[in-house]
């Protein structure tokens, strides 16, 4: 296996571990607590290292208020992008919860047609990347190396 290839794997399996842990916004710690983002950012601590950038304050309705690609941009900033149909398992996607609206939530796709995400109000889980979220699917980015 490739070092991507490797690495690939590497995030599947972490991602992987984070299954149940309880939604808490602005939360990154297995186990414990985790929005969407924390996810995304414990499985970068894990996998790639320190985190690249602080993380900014943001309340749970921050897309709806700002009206910025504030995730988008920041995928932008320390991932790979990719075309939406090109996400392989351990990539990053984004998702719009309206057309006008920007991406707010994060998954990492594990299988070509299942991903893990933390939303509120559940436990980290890993779901059916179904028709709903696929129409909804606004970005792909790969982690660095991947």
């Amino acid at each position: 296996m490739s070092h991507g290839g490797q690495r690939r794997a590497a995030l599947v399996a972490e991602a992987r571990m984070w299954i149940g842990t309880p939604y808490l916004h602005r939360a990154s710690l297995k186990g414990v607590g985790a929005d969407c983002l924390g996810l995304v950012r414990g499985v970068w601590r894990a996998v790639i290292g320190p985190e690249p950038e602080p993380l900014p304050a943001y309340a749970p309705d921050w897309a709806e208020a700002s009206g910025i690609e504030q995730l988008a941009a920041a995928g932008l900033r320390h991932l790979v992008p990719l075309a939406v149909n090109e996400a392989r398992p351990g990539d990053v996607l984004l998702f719009r919860w309206r057309a006008h609206l920007p991406a707010k939530h994060a998954a990492i796709l594990v299988a070509p047609d299942r991903m893990v995400h933390a939303h509120d109000g559940a436990a980290v889980a890993e779901v059916h990347l179904a028709p709903w979220w696929r129409r909804r699917t606004a970005y792909a980015f790969a982690f660095p190396g991947a």
